[in-house]
């Protein structure tokens, strides 16, 4: 079944959703145990700039994974028919 280009970007979109929270919470955390000291601002940031970069990754290769897929299942298909 194929997943259309809006389903893929849903799916990226909340996956990354999630990792995007679990950044924000955990960043804190290790920053502390590193000694990396930042502001309100940077942290919004870095975790902003990964977050749309996680977005674009996702999509991407769902998108790829999608159009493999769909090509092999069209060879099996030809090879049993």
């Amino acid at each position: 079944m194929l997943q259309s280009r809006l389903a893929s970007l849903i799916e990226a979109t909340i996956n990354t959703v999630i990792g995007f929270a679990i950044s924000f919470m955990v960043w804190p955390v290790a920053a502390a145990a590193t000694g990396i000291t930042y502001n309100t601002a940077q942290h919004w940031g870095v975790v902003g700039f990964f977050t749309a970069i996680s977005v674009a990754r996702g999509y991407i290769i769902r998108r790829w994974f999608n159009t493999r897929l769909h090509k092999t299942a069209l060879k099996i298909a030809e090879r049993v028919g």
